[in-house]
């Protein structure tokens, strides 16, 4: 039985974030923008449906130093996670997916690099952001 966390998540992607990471919050607004079609949803990696979801995913809920997107069931982490959620944005950002060609460990580096850094640079929250009303039907809970 599938419980209320998983609940038809092959109908859309789910994106899990940093919930206190600027950066992060900043990125799910630039989502939603260019997602008119609903294709995502969107869960803090730190909520309790996130931790789930890390969970039945193999992944360790404790370190948040990575976006998580989970689409037909399997888990994509960082910059390859960041490509696939690209290529299904509106134009021009499905052209982005062609870095998917630059071997992992070297798009890695960068993406570690900015994830080891994001909190100095952009801030950070002491809570998970409250999306407003007419994008929260776009966010587990």
């Amino acid at each position: 039985m599938k419980d209320r966390a998983t609940e038809n998540h092959e109908e859309y992607a789910i994106v899990l974030i940093d919930g206190v990471c600027h950066l992060c919050q900043g990125l799910t607004q630039f989502i939603i923008k260019r997602d008119p079609a609903g294709a995502f949803r969107f869960a803090s990696l730190q909520s309790e449906i996130g931790q789930e979801l890390l969970r039945q995913g193999g992944l360790d809920g404790d370190s948040p130093e990575t976006m998580v997107l989970i689409e037909q069931g399997r888990y994509y982490t960082r910059s390859t996670g960041a490509l696939r959620i690209a290529r299904r944005l509106r134009f021009p950002w499905p052209l982005s997916y062609v870095l998917i060609l630059i071997p992992p460990f070297l798009r890695n580096l960068v993406y570690r690099w900015v994830a080891k850094n994001r909190y100095r640079w952009f801030g950070q929250s002491s809570e998970c952001m409250v999306p407003t009303p007419d994008i929260r039907r776009r966010f587990l809970s």
